[in-house]
C-alpha cells in the first residue's frame, strides 16, 4: 500500500469522478484508475461502484475512507512538525474563529504576531461554535478563538483571555433609549433579533432571558453581526451582543445600553487539542496570544 494510492483514493472519493480527480491532481486518469485497482486488489475488496460516468464508495469503501483521511492527516501533521522543527518561524497555522471575533480581536492579534514573525503564514476559517470545537479535535484546524471558552471537554484545552459583558442593542427611537442601564426584564415585550438556533450567542441570550423570567419572542434571525445590527437599525427588534462587537462604533439609529440585572457575560479565549502536541509555530503563536492579553490586562 502506497501513500500515493491513498491520496488518489481520497480525491476520487471526494469528487466521485475519476477524471475530475485526475485534473485536480494533474495526473493521467489511467494512472489513477490503475493505482486504485492495485489498492483494491491488495485489500481484496471493491472500494467503488460505478453509477453512469460517476463512481460511489461502497460501504466498505466509506469505512476505509474514514481511516485513510485520519492516516493522511497524521502523516501531513508529522511532516509539518519536522519542517517546523527545522525552522519554527516558517510554519503555517490554521486558525478558526467565530463571526463575533472577526472584526477586531483576530486582526489585532495576527497583525501584532506578524510584526514579530513575518514568515509564519495563516489559514483562517470562520465557523460556528460547535464546528470550531469539532475542527480542532479532527485536526482540520490547529487552534481556535472562541467565546465562551468550553470547560468540560476531555479533548479540548481552553485558555480564557478575557471576560466581557453583553449589552443590549435597541433602536434609537425605543422607549428605553435614554436609559443609562436596564434590567433585561424591561425587554420582555420586545421582539428579538438573534442568531439562528445552534449558534452559541443565541443560546446565551435565550438563557439570560429565561433567568430574567421570560422567553424571548424571536421575530428575526441573522447569521452574521452586520445582518443582526442592520435589522435592529431598521426597527425590527432588539438584541444582545458582546462588548467586543461594538469596538468600532454603535450602528446608526441604534443605542447600546448596559444590562444591570442579570449581569450577562461571556468568556473569550483560545482552544487547543489536549491529545496532541502543538507544532513549533503553533506553540509560538499560542504563547504570543497568552502574553499579548496578559500585558493588555495589566494596562486596563
Amino acid at each position: 500500500m502506497e501513500l500515493r494510492q491513498l491520496r488518489y483514493f481520497t480525491e476520487v472519493a471526494k469528487r466521485e469522478h475519476v477524471s475530475d480527480a485526475a485534473a485536480h491532481l494533474h495526473v493521467a486518469q489511467s494512472a489513477i484508475s490503475r493505482q486504485i485497482a492495485n489498492l483494491e486488489a491488495e485489500l481484496g475488496v471493491d472500494l467503488f461502484e460505478r453509477e453512469g460516468r460517476n463512481v460511489k464508495l461502497t460501504p466498505i469503501g466509506k469505512l476505509f475512507l474514514t481511516h485513510t483521511e485520519a492516516a493522511l492527516k497524521a502523516i501531513d501533521y508529522a511532516k509539518q512538525q519536522i519542517d517546523e522543527y527545522l525552522n519554527p518561524e516558517r510554519g503555517t497555522i490554521k486558525i478558526g474563529f467565530p463571526t463575533s471575533l472577526a472584526s477586531h480581536l483576530l486582526p489585532t492579534v495576527i497583525s501584532g504576531f506578524k510584526d514579530k514573525y513575518p514568515n509564519v503564514a495563516f489559514q483562517l476559517r470562520q465557523g460556528s461554535y460547535k464546528f470550531l470545537i469539532d475542527a480542532v479535535k479532527s485536526r482540520d484546524i490547529d487552534l481556535a478563538f472562541l467565546g465562551p471558552v468550553p470547560t468540560n471537554d476531555d479533548d479540548i484545552e481552553g485558555h480564557i483571555l478575557f471576560t466581557e459583558n453583553i449589552s443590549a442593542l435597541i433602536p434609537a427611537n425605543h422607549p428605553l433609549a435614554e436609559r443609562k442601564s436596564i434590567r433585561l426584564s424591561d425587554l420582555r415585550n420586545d421582539a428579538f433579533v438573534l442568531f439562528p438556533e445552534g449558534f452559541i450567542l443565541q443560546k446565551i441570550v435565550v438563557d439570560a432571558c429565561k433567568q430574567a423570567g421570560f422567553t424571548p419572542n424571536i421575530s428575526s434571525e441573522g447569521e452574521d453581526l452586520d445582518a443582526i445590527k442592520g435589522l435592529v437599525s431598521a426597527g425590527m427588534g432588539v438584541t444582545l451582543l458582546p462588548e467586543s462587537t461594538f469596538y468600532e462604533r454603535t450602528p446608526r439609529f441604534t443605542v447600546k445600553i448596559p444590562i444591570e440585572i442579570p449581569q450577562v457575560q461571556r468568556t473569550v479565549g483560545i482552544i487547543v487539542p489536549k491529545k496532541r502536541d502543538l507544532a513549533p509555530s503553533e506553540k509560538v503563536f499560542y504563547r504570543y496570544v497568552k502574553e499579548f492579553f496578559s500585558v493588555l490586562e495589566q494596562y486596563q
